[in-house]
């Protein structure tokens, strides 16, 4: 019987972290294939994968697609070869040896589930990454739960708007109809824009609270420079000018205009000058392909009507966003 499951790694320069994540893979109560993209690695990683792991399959490409692109090359891979699931993890991350079983179970029993998402804790084990991401009237995503201690307070079933994109599980026949990452993000808030597709094609975001994983937070992006401030605001307007239909749009117009500003100039006062203009000038840049290419098909094919979406988007700021807070008096309906 074939394989239902490929578990598909996205690699770039993680050669301390990767052989821990395919071995938490390999041992799988419910068994997968492994898929390791190499996403342009410099290091040690492709050596490490020839040496160690010949049974996982490799794909190689030339140069670092991000995690969208990355991911897409082992989906892509997923798709010709006719698995029914496609799981994607961290290279920096591990999990449970039940994390696929939970998975897999939840989707199997409701086939209205395109996306199973996990309780992903950090690197400690104590305290939470997240427990599914949620999306705001801000335009400001955020993971469930994140920073605090875990005490089983996450611990039921519950739809959520987003999954992380980092351990997850995506439905093949989902992924077919709604397509693939949206390579323009590199990296962050993908894995809300697909899930902001998912939701408006009428499937579901579970989060199962028995299905484990653990995330060292930061494991790839700290590589680079400022890579988080310049793909946020590159990225974080995308997922608004794509996916939010216009009668929730305009209400929530003004606040995401001064979320993503306030994001820019909190930037500049840190001295990520670079990072933040070259984040706003490729956003930008970009705007018309998101906003009238992009969005109009998503928009012309969704299944599902306004007030359930309005109804999956979070009211009010993230629990972090504490520069915001004092702006909120000058908003009504926050």
């Amino acid at each position: 019987m074939k394989t239902q499951v490929a578990a598909v790694i996205p690699n770039w320069n993680g050669e301390e972290h990767l052989s821990d994540c395919i071995d938490s893979l390999l041992v799988q109560t419910t068994k997968c294939d492994v898929v390791v993209v190499e996403n342009g690695s410099t290091d040690g990683s492709a050596d490490l994968l020839r040496s160690n792991y010949k049974k996982v399959k490799v794909i190689q490409l030339d140069e670092n697609l991000g995690f969208a692109g990355g991911v897409n090359a082992g989906i892509r891979y997923s798709i010709e070869n006719d698995y029914q699931y496609v799981a994607l993890l961290n290279n920096d991350a591990t999990v449970d040896k039940n994390w696929l079983k939970h998975l897999l179970t939840s989707q199997e029993r409701n086939p209205d589930i395109g996306i199973s998402t996990c309780k992903l804790l950090k690197g400690d084990r104590k305290h939470i990454d997240s427990t599914g991401d949620l999306y705001t009237t801000w335009g400001l995503p955020y993971p469930r739960g994140r920073d605090e201690l875990d005490k089983n307070q996450y611990d039921y079933s519950i739809e959520v708007f987003s999954a992380s994109g980092g351990a997850s599980l995506y439905r093949v026949d989902m992924l077919k109809e709604i397509g693939l990452f949206d390579e323009d993000f590199f990296a962050y808030y993908e894995d809300v824009d697909i899930c902001f597709r998912a939701q408006l094609y009428g499937w579901k975001v579970h989060y199962v609270p028995s299905a484990l994983a653990y995330h060292q937070i930061g494991g790839t992006s700290n590589k680079i420079k400022d890579f988080t401030t310049y793909q946020t605001l590159k990225n974080l307007p995308w997922v608004y000018w794509k996916n939010v239909p216009v009668s929730i749009a305009i209400s929530m117009l003004p606040k995401i205009f001064t979320a993503y500003w306030s994001i820019f100039f909190s930037a500049l006062t840190k001295g990520k000058f670079s990072a933040a203009i070259k984040g706003a000038l490729m956003c930008h840049l970009y705007m018309f392909k998101k906003l009238f290419i992009e969005r109009s098909k998503i928009q012309r094919d969704k299944k599902v009507s306004n007030e359930y979406i309005k109804s999956m988007i979070t009211q009010g700021l993230p629990p972090n966003a504490h520069k915001l807070k004092k702006l909120r008096s000058f908003f009504v309906n926050d």
